[in-house]
C-alpha cells in the first residue's frame, strides 16, 4: 500500500500542470485520424491545423505558457507540408518518427559518455546534486534505466516505421496514441522502481546522505529516482 502510494504521488508530480500538455499534442493527432478516416487527407489536415491552432489561442487569452502549444501546432504545420509536398498521408507522422529515433541515439550516446540522459531529467525535476548522479554506485543505475527508455523507443519506432512503411495512416495514428502518455505511464512506473531497486543493489549514499558527505555503510537511497 504503501510503495502504491509513492507511486501515485511521484506520478502526480511528473504530470502535475501537465494536463493542458497532454491535449496540446494529442487532440490534433486524434482529430487527424478522425477525420482521414470520415473525409480525407486534406481535412484531416486543416482539422489538426485549426486544433492546433485554437489550442494555442486558448493558452494565450489565458495568460498561459504557450511553449508546448506553440510546439505541438509547429509540429502538425510541418507534419501538414510534407503531406502537401508528398501526397501521402502516413508523412503527416514522419516529424514523429525522426524525433524518436534521435531521442534513442541521444539515449545510447548519454550512456556511452557517462552521462545518461535519464540522470539529466531528474536532475532538471528535482534539483539535486549533479555530482550525486555521477557516484560510481549511483551511475550504474541511471545508464541501465536510460538504456530500457531507448529499448522501449526502439520497439515503439519499429512498428510505427512498419506501418509508416504501410501507409496505414488510421493504425498508425492509433498506435501513436495508445504508445504515447499511456504506455509513458507504464514506463515510468517499471523503470521507477527498477531503479530505486538497483539503487539499493549498488549499495550507495542516498542524495541526503551525499549532500552530508556521510561515510560508508550508506542506507541508501529509498524514494525518488
Amino acid at each position: 500500500m504503501d510503495k502504491a502510494r509513492e507511486l501515485q504521488e511521484e506520478l502526480q508530480a511528473v504530470f502535475s500542470g501537465r494536463a493542458g500538455r497532454l491535449l496540446d499534442s494529442a487532440v490534433p493527432v486524434l482529430i487527424f485520424i478522425v477525420l482521414n478516416a470520415l473525409l480525407g487527407s486534406q481535412t484531416a489536415l486543416w482539422g489538426a491545423l485549426a486544433a492546433g491552432g485554437l489550442f494555442t489561442l486558448m493558452r494565450l487569452i489565458r495568460g498561459e505558457s504557450v511553449v508546448y502549444a506553440l510546439a505541438g501546432f509547429g509540429g502538425v504545420a510541418v507534419a501538414a507540408l510534407l503531406v502537401q509536398l508528398s501526397g501521402a498521408g502516413s508523412v503527416f507522422f514522419l516529424p514523429g518518427l525522426i524525433s524518436k529515433a534521435v531521442t534513442i541515439v541521444l539515449c545510447v550516446v548519454s550512456v556511452v559518455v557517462r552521462r545518461p540522459l535519464v540522470a539529466w531529467t531528474s536532475i532538471l525535476t528535482r534539483r539535486w546534486p549533479r555530482d550525486w548522479y555521477w557516484h560510481p554506485r549511483v551511475l550504474p543505475a541511471y545508464s541501465e534505466v536510460t538504456l530500457m527508455w531507448g529499448l522501449a523507443f526502439a520497439g515503439q519506432l519499429a512498428l510505427e516505421y512498419w506501418l509508416y512503411q504501410e501507409n496505414a495512416v488510421n493504425s498508425l495514428g492509433v498506435t501513436r496514441l495508445l504508445l504515447g502518455w499511456p504506455f509513458t505511464v507504464v514506463l515510468l512506473v517499471v523503470t521507477y522502481l527498477y531503479g530505486l531497486w538497483r539503487l539499493g543493489q549498488l549499495n550507495g549514499p542516498s542524495v541526503e546522505e551525499f549532500k552530508s558527505g556521510a561515510p560508508p555503510p550508506w542506507e541508501g537511497q529509498t524514494r525518488g529516482f
